[in-house]
């Protein structure tokens, strides 16, 4: 492939910046129209002839600008997808007139920290050695901090690491937030299929969609369902296929150049694991399948993946996932059984399916980047989640059903008895880590790199919520922001079993935030007055259980409630623990600045 074939392509993709993508609403999960008419591709396809990836074109994977972050986590603030027409092609023609890429413009205020500002992050590209691309980096699966511009490298990842440009062959990528000119510089647009997953309004812009990268065969369009009293696509995952394996990567991060730690103002966390592919001819039956692999495919139909996608995940071995669990919250109502396997309804489910439900307390700790409107009610629905109850126990106490509920009534309070003392628990055990005004403030990148940390201060001010919950969220790297979003939990006293050491803990990395919209709520239908889950956010992420002999051997079994320590082998903590308690200090409200 020519130069000018492959600026072509990337011509068409800045079609992109000329509409503005928000929350609304489709009647259902939306394919693009274009893909009828298009070859048939899934994560099995053979790389193209040799012919066609003889050349590799200077300066994608080599982005050196840096992007300032948004206002607000809302996708109008960078456009549909954060790519400038008149720039783009100034590059085009600075290619033509010379052998390398010098940084884009800067369109906008830049996001920088302290003296960085002369010295924008210049990512690497990783090219794995021929014996490397043999292997599999993470066949058991990891969890990384994204790395960040200033900061030595530990646990860390770039996205470039992530995508491993060089043999990859197609690429499934939803995000909240894109910045698509940026995202084309980290793949081979001659060499790799793309399919963006993404927000959309009406019928009308996804057709403006479709018309605008209609030139690209190499990419695809896909729009989840935005009915039922959706908000937000909000979801972040990868389906990267390589020739030997397909890697499953749950981020935290959008795709945007700063979550990615290229203006080192900001963290995020990544799971990561490597799926072998099977040999030719082989396939997992679907009674077989992994509870990860089931949840997995069950998210991307619903989300209206190409059946030819979803089919081809059966191709590759995911024996490896039989300890993890894939976590989802799927926009919409959800009634009969499907309520059971969504939304904090199907965290809880993950719980009992991995074995790690507790009668006993928990001690909860939940790093979040916006926090929604809390009361006990949505309190008890993540803490008795975290233990494994699927929604009924504190359904059954709202809509008091008597033995279906586990709560027993105390005649001398209006509370059941069992309520009192759950609230008690939350009290004592739960955390929520959210930064104050002056954590953002003092940061790297100060007040204008706050506009994805989000809470409102007429929910912080009700009488409702918890504010003695809440915790000051400091990064373990001094000076980052958090855009983490990672629910830890410690069984207060684990045992040893059958002469093997118990899971003491878990943790959840993914997107979901502290919200009734991202985890939803169970309510009686009032037609069939059944239950109804209703989730107004597409979220994902990955339970992870911490068994002890696989943590460190040096802790033992603890008498009393594990430290942070336990997850160390396995998810890196990233924030300072235990954090400071808020005191007369007010959280970080960034609508207020």
């Amino acid at each position: 492939m020519s130069e000018s074939d492959d600026d072509g392509q990337l011509r068409e993709a800045i079609a992109l910046s000329l509409r503005e993508s928000s929350c609304a609403y489709n009647a259902t999960p939306t394919k693009s129209k274009t893909e009828t008419s298009r070859d048939v591709i899934d994560l099995t396809d053979s790389p193209p002839n040799k012919a066609d990836t003889s050349r590799q074109h200077e300066g994608h994977g080599r982005d050196t600008a840096v992007t300032s972050p948004p206002t607000t986590e809302n996708p109008l603030a960078l456009g549909v997808l954060g790519l400038n027409r008149k720039e783009m092609e100034e590059q085009r023609l600075a290619r033509k007139r010379k052998a390398s890429i010098s940084p884009p413009p800067a369109r906008r205020k830049q996001c920088f920290s302290g003296d960085e500002r002369l010295k924008p992050a210049t990512p690497t590209t990783s090219v794995p050695l021929p014996s490397e691309r043999r292997s599999l980096h993470y066949p058991r699966g990891v969890v990384k901090k994204t790395w960040a511009f200033g900061h030595a490298r530990e646990q860390d990842i770039k996205i470039e690491e992530v995508l491993q440009r060089d043999d990859l062959q197609l690429a499934v990528l939803s995000a909240f937030q894109w910045d698509v000119e940026w995202l084309l510089r980290k793949i081979s647009l001659g060499r790799t299929k793309m399919i963006f997953v993404m927000q959309a309004k009406e019928e009308a812009v996804q057709s403006q969609y479709e018309r605008e990268t209609a030139g690209m065969p190499n990419l695809r369009l896909c729009f989840p369902s935005m009915d039922g009293g959706v908000n937000c696509m909000h979801s972040k995952l990868m389906l990267l296929s390589h020739p030997t394996y397909l890697r499953v990567v749950v981020p935290s991060a959008n795709l945007v150049p700063y979550d990615w730690g290229e203006s080192g103002v900001m963290e995020n966390t990544v799971f990561l694991i490597d799926l072998p592919r099977l040999d030719k001819g082989e396939e997992i039956q679907k009674g077989k399948m992994t509870f990860f692999g089931r949840e997995l495919i069950h998210f991307l139909e619903a989300m209206g993946l190409d059946d030819e996608i979803v089919d081809s995940i059966h191709k590759f071995d995911f024996s490896e996932t039989k300890g993890l669990a894939f976590v989802h919250s799927i926009g919409g109502p959800h009634v009969g059984e499907e309520w059971r396997r969504t939304g904090y309804c199907g965290l809880g489910k993950a719980v009992q399916v991995l074995g790690l439900q507790d009668e006993g307390p928990m001690e909860i700790d939940f790093v979040t980047s916006s926090i929604g409107s809390l009361n006990n009610d949505f309190l008890k629905m993540i803490y008795l989640a975290a233990k494994g109850d699927d929604g009924m126990t504190e359904y059954g106490h709202r809509y008091k059903q008597g033995n279906k509920s586990k709560f027993k009534r105390n005649t001398n309070t209006t509370e059941p008895e069992n309520d009192v003392t759950l609230l008690e628990q939350i009290r004592r055990n739960f955390r929520i880590y959210f930064p104050t005004n002056e954590t953002v403030m003092h940061s790297k990148g100060g007040a204008s790199c706050g506009g994805t940390i989000c809470l409102q201060s007429k929910w912080y001010n009700s009488a409702s919520f918890p504010q003695s919950l809440m915790r000051d969220c400091k990064s373990r790297r001094a000076g980052l922001l958090m855009h983490n979003k990672i629910l830890f939990a410690r069984r207060q006293q684990p045992s040893a079993s059958a002469g093997r050491q118990s899971c003491p803990a878990w943790a959840y990395v993914g997107s979901a935030n502290l919200s009734e919209s991202a985890w939803g709520k169970l309510v009686r239908d009032q037609r069939t007055k059944a239950p109804k889950l209703t989730c107004r956010n597409w979220e994902c992420g990955v339970l992870i259980p911490v068994h002890l002999n696989d943590a460190q051997p040096e802790l033992g079994i603890p008498d009393s409630v594990c430290n942070m320590d336990v997850f160390r082998a396995h998810v890196p903590v990233p924030m300072v623990y235990p954090g400071e308690m808020y005191g007369t200090r007010k959280p970080w409200y960034f609508t207020e600045q």
